[in-house]
């Protein structure tokens, strides 16, 4: 068997130049419980790979055969940074898998172990989401997609990173659970680790920090892309040592030990926040003395809460503890992570799995061990990690999607917006304008000849055609150009309303485009919508009354020249006839004139009221082609974008928040 020392992690290896050397297995067996390195056997040549199968280490070269007296040969050795010497360029390691122990007389059987190998490397079955987190993740892509240009890349980094995460997990083994083991300084951790593993593979001892970078063991064949992706070397890659039955209860384990996450080391802590995005499952190790440190507790187990059913937490060192203490340490520390919001995994229900053990002497660790073997018996580990990553980063985007208040335009603040522009553009000044007009072209056409032949004086040097000046002043322009630019701050501060602070600051940014203009634009709405050019169109009765008043005028003529032929001597005297023709068209043209003006009264009201609406509707037409479209547009992408959060914060059928 193969002997790996603990201190800085160097692998060493006893075996006689054959391989058959009583002395050499004794040696072996002795070291027995320092487990098995991974080995490259498949990369050299055929005589090398042969010995390395037997051996069961790895080989650095043809060096090594000619040093055949030497019982004891070295792997590669990192140096002071933990890297390993470039120089060593024959000791390659493979993807962390080693054949399984082999009969070593039996060539064939070492053959086929690796072949095995490569089988189980080549056929590793792929992780499959299930329906509803499918959605989930569809959905938090949409949602980065639509709101890539409204907020910034920081604010969505967190969920392109969980989305770049899912994706590449998929893409690797589902038959394999990453699991990391992570603690404070001291806490037992790497004790836990080697026991787990049934060998001393990680470095312990009274010195810190012990564990400078992550150490995987793995139970099984296919987990090497699994170990790329952390970022493990090969020299770090180590198999357990157990019996076959032991093994089986672990099939499937891929166990990390990481650095103190309190380290000293600031590359230590880098470490561990990075492997701990990337893991499957966490086994928290606190021990009596530090299991309340608030840096765990501040700095990884609230912010982690939503973890809880794929975490352990685990009290160790309760050996060191006399009597009914672990049981009140076990009690408090259940407390605390219940005041850190992590449900409790007790009574059958899903949460974190807590209790209490001893590395050193061994107790509980049987019960970790069944707990891990039905965890990895549910292979749903990577897929409630990515679960709960995208519940924290709904959590985190929050803030920017939902809101409490009912957002959105309402037809009353719709209808306010435009009857504020009609009122800059003087819509009820047109309508008494164009009654006016009406009322004036009316009295034009009905009034007496005498009266026509006035206002025909009077308004000689006024505009011959009945249209209206709507702002002629330009203290009036700059007053209307006032009215618009609050109408369209009003607008806006109604439709943001309620929304998050982006999408409020895209809908003023919105209407604050849509206002560039806008007065220019109801300037000549109003002017095409006023009054035509040329008199306001008359009624059907207009022809009958201007008629009688002819004939009033007639009777004035006639009584005048009735009476000046008198005076003259033409005609015979007689005051009375034309007297009473005369006062008859003198009064009468008067009472037709007025009859007219009061007829005209309701056909002079319509038509101002038509004038009136057509400038409405142009103003209303104008500010919602300019204004309320855009601000429509930028409600209905929150709309868009709020029902993707929501399939986001939807697990099982429940909305999440």
């Amino acid at each position: 068997m193969t002997a790996v020392t603990d201190q800085d992690h160097t692998d060493h290896a006893d075996h006689s130049g054959d391989g058959s050397s009583p002395e050499g297995g004794a040696r072996t067996e002795e070291r027995g419980g320092a487990g098995r390195v991974e080995d490259s056997g498949n990369t050299g040549s055929g005589a090398e790979g042969s010995e390395t199968g037997r051996a069961g280490v790895s080989r650095t070269g043809d060096d090594d055969r000619e040093s055949g007296g030497n019982a004891e040969r070295h792997a590669r050795v990192p140096d002071e940074d933990g890297e390993a010497d470039p120089t060593d360029s024959t000791d390659v390691w493979d993807d962390g898998l080693i054949a399984r122990r082999v009969n070593e007389g039996d060539e064939a059987a070492q053959i086929a172990a690796v072949e095995m190998h490569r089988s189980a490397v080549q056929k590793a079955t792929t992780l499959a989401y299930d329906g509803p987190l499918r959605s989930r993740l569809d959905a938090l892509r949409e949602l980065v997609g639509l709101s890539r240009t409204r907020l910034d890349s920081r604010t969505l980094a967190e969920a392109g990173r969980v989305l770049d995460e899912a994706a590449a997990r998929r893409k690797l083994s589902g038959q394999h659970t990453v699991v990391a083991i992570a603690g404070a300084t001291g806490s037992g951790k790497s004790q836990l680790f080697n026991t787990l593993a049934g060998v001393a593979i990680s470095e312990t001892g009274v010195r810190r920090p012990t564990t400078a970078s992550p150490i995987a063991c793995t139970w099984s064949d296919g987990a090497a892309l699994l170990i790329d992706r952390l970022g493990i070397p090969g020299r770090l890659r180590r198999r357990p040592l157990q019996s076959p039955e032991a093994e089986a209860q672990l099939r499937g384990l891929v166990l990390i030990d990481l650095p103190d996450h309190d380290s000293a080391a600031v590359a230590h802590r880098e470490q561990v926040d990075r492997v701990l995005k990337l893991v499957d499952a966490v086994i928290w190790v606190v021990d009596p003395e530090k299991y309340a440190d608030a840096v765990l507790h501040e700095r990884y187990l609230r912010p982690l809460a939503g973890h809880a059913e794929v975490m352990f937490v685990v009290l160790n060192q309760v050996d060191r503890l006399p009597g009914e203490a672990a049981d009140q340490v076990l009690d408090d520390l259940r407390r605390l992570l219940d005041e850190d919001g992590i449900a409790l995994g007790e009574y059958g229900e899903s949460g974190a799995r807590v209790l209490s053990l001893s590395a050193l002497t061994g107790d509980g660790v049987p019960e970790l061990r069944e707990l891990l073997s039905q965890f990895l018996d549910e292979r749903g580990a990577a897929a409630r990690r990515i679960s709960a990553d995208v519940d924290a980063a709904a959590a985190q985007l929050r803030p920017v999607y939902a809101t409490g208040r009912r957002t959105g335009l309402s037809e009353e603040a719709r209808d306010e917006f435009s009857a504020r522009l009609a009122d800059a553009v003087g819509a009820t000044a047109a309508c008494e304008a164009a009654e006016r007009a009406w009322l004036r072209n009316a009295n034009r056409a009905c009034g007496t000849p005498w009266l026509r032949l006035w206002r025909w004086y009077q308004d000689r040097y006024d505009t011959p055609s009945g249209r209206f000046p709507v702002r002629a002043h330009v203290d009036e322009e700059a007053t209307a150009r006032q009215r618009v630019e609050q109408a369209v701050r009003t607008v806006s501060d109604r439709a943001s309303a309620g929304l998050p602070g982006p999408w409020a600051q895209a809908v003023r940014e919105a209407a604050v485009r849509g206002s560039q203009g806008l007065s220019e634009a109801l300037d000549d709405l109003a002017t095409q919508a006023a009054l035509p050019s040329g008199r306001p169109p008359r009624p059907g009765w207009w022809p009958a009354a201007v008629l009688v008043q002819a004939c009033m005028t007639l009777l004035q003529v006639v009584g005048g020249l009735w009476l000046v032929g008198q005076i003259v001597g033409v005609m015979a005297p007689n005051l009375g006839v034309p007297v009473l023709l005369m006062v008859a068209g003198i009064v009468g043209g008067p009472l037709v004139e007025w009859g007219c003006r009061m007829a005209a009264r309701g056909p002079a009201r319509r038509y101002g009221l038509e004038a009136e609406r057509r400038l409405r509707e142009a103003a209303a037409g104008c500010g919602r082609a300019r204004v309320l479209d855009p601000l429509a547009a930028e409600l209905l992408r929150y709309q868009e974008v709020r029902e993707q959060y929501v399939r986001v914060t939807t697990r099982a059928g429940a909305e999440v928040g």
